[in-house]
C-alpha cells in the first residue's frame, strides 16, 4: 500500500470540505490506483458524493457511538503523527510564510527530508 502526499495550503476562511476538494482535485487523473480515501467526520456530507465522480470511495472514520473519553481511531493516527513530524521543522512551527505556494513548498521539502531519512537513517 502506498501513501500519496498532496499538499494544498489555502486561506483559513475556506471550510474544510471545500479545501478537501482543492486537494482531491489535484489528485484527479494522476493516481489511477487510488480507490479509497479516509477522512474524519468534518469531511462528510456532499463531499462523499463528490468523490464518486472520480471513482473514489471516501470513508469517514468515526468513533464508536458508545465510546467515552479518548481512544485512538483507525487511520487517524497517521495524519496526527505526520503533522507532529512536520511541526518539528522550524519553518512549519509557526505561520512564517506569507504565500500559500511557499508554505506548500516547505511542507514538500520537509516530507522529502523525512522520507530520505527513513531510507537511510543518520
Amino acid at each position: 500500500m502506498g501513501l500519496i502526499l498532496a499538499v494544498v495550503v489555502h486561506a483559513g476562511n475556506i471550510q474544510d470540505r471545500d479545501g478537501a476538494k482543492l486537494v482531491l482535485g489535484r489528485l484527479a487523473g494522476r493516481f489511477p490506483r487510488l480507490k479509497l480515501i479516509w477522512a474524519d467526520a468534518a469531511y462528510g456530507g456532499r463531499l462523499v458524493e463528490w468523490t464518486k465522480r472520480f471513482s473514489w470511495a471516501l470513508e469517514i472514520v468515526k468513533r464508536p457511538k458508545d465510546q467515552k473519553g479518548f481512544a485512538v481511531l483507525p487511520r487517524r493516527w497517521v495524519v496526527e503523527r505526520t503533522l507532529g513530524w512536520l511541526g518539528r521543522y522550524r519553518r512549519l512551527s509557526k505561520d512564517y510564510e506569507e504565500r500559500p505556494e511557499s508554505e506548500e513548498a516547505i511542507i514538500l521539502i520537509a516530507m522529502i527530508n523525512l522520507m530520505v531519512h527513513r531510507l537511510e537513517p543518520g
